[in-house]
C-alpha cells in the first residue's frame, strides 16, 4: 500500500515536471520600432506569435491580425515576427515597417526580421520546435501561448486569424486568460 502511494506521488511529481517543461520561458524580441519586447511582461494574457512576410500570398492576414489586436486590446497580445526564411520578406526592417504602415496601418507589436525555421532560429521558435515539435513550414504560421506561459495550439498558414484562431483565443480569454 505504501509503495503504491509513493509511486503515485512520484508519478504526480514527474507529471508536474513534464507540464512545467511545456511552459514557455521568457523570451526577448527586438522591436522593429527600437527597444525590446520581453514576453515576461505579457504573462497573464494569451500571446499569439505569427511569423510573417511582406511579399507572401498570406500577407493580407495582417489586416485580420490587426483586427484581433484591436478587438482584444489589453486582454491579449498579437506579435508579428517578420522572417525571410521562405524568401518573401523585404530586405530591411525599415522597408518592412513602411510596407506594413502604408498597407495595413499596423499598430500591433512587431519584431525585427528573425529566423523562425532556418539557420540560427530565434529562441522562441527553437523552444516551440524542441518542446512541441512545431516548426513553421511557411509564412503566417501561428503559435498561441496561454496566459501562464503554456503552449496552447499552433496553426499553419491557412488558418484564418478571424476563424479558428479567434475561436481558440476567445476560449482562452473566457477561461480567465
Amino acid at each position: 500500500m505504501k509503495s503504491a502511494a509513493v509511486l503515485g506521488v512520484v508519478g504526480m511529481c514527474l507529471g508536474f515536471q513534464a507540464n512545467a517543461a511545456d511552459l514557455a520561458p521568457s523570451f526577448v524580441f527586438e522591436s522593429i520600432d527600437g527597444g525590446r519586447y520581453d514576453t515576461a511582461a505579457w504573462r497573464g494574457k494569451p500571446v499569439l506569435v505569427v511569423n510573417s512576410a511582406s511579399m507572401c500570398g498570406y500577407t493580407p492576414q495582417y489586416a485580420d491580425l490587426q483586427a484581433l489586436s484591436d478587438l482584444y486590446g489589453e486582454k491579449a497580445v498579437i506579435l508579428a515576427v517578420p522572417s525571410n526564411d521562405f524568401n518573401q520578406e523585404l530586405a530591411s526592417e525599415a522597408e518592412v515597417k513602411e510596407f506594413c504602415d502604408l498597407n495595413y496601418e499596423l499598430t500591433l507589436p512587431m519584431t525585427t526580421i528573425q529566423h523562425v525555421a532556418k539557420g540560427a532560429v530565434h529562441p522562441f521558435y527553437a523552444w516551440v520546435r524542441d518542446s512541441q515539435g512545431f516548426e513553421p513550414g511557411w509564412n503566417f504560421n501561428k503559435v498561441l501561448i496561454g496566459p501562464d506561459g503554456e503552449f496552447v495550439q499552433a496553426w499553419g498558414s491557412n488558418a484564418k486569424p478571424m476563424g479558428a484562431v479567434k475561436a481558440k483565443m476567445d476560449e482562452v480569454i473566457a477561461a480567465g486568460g
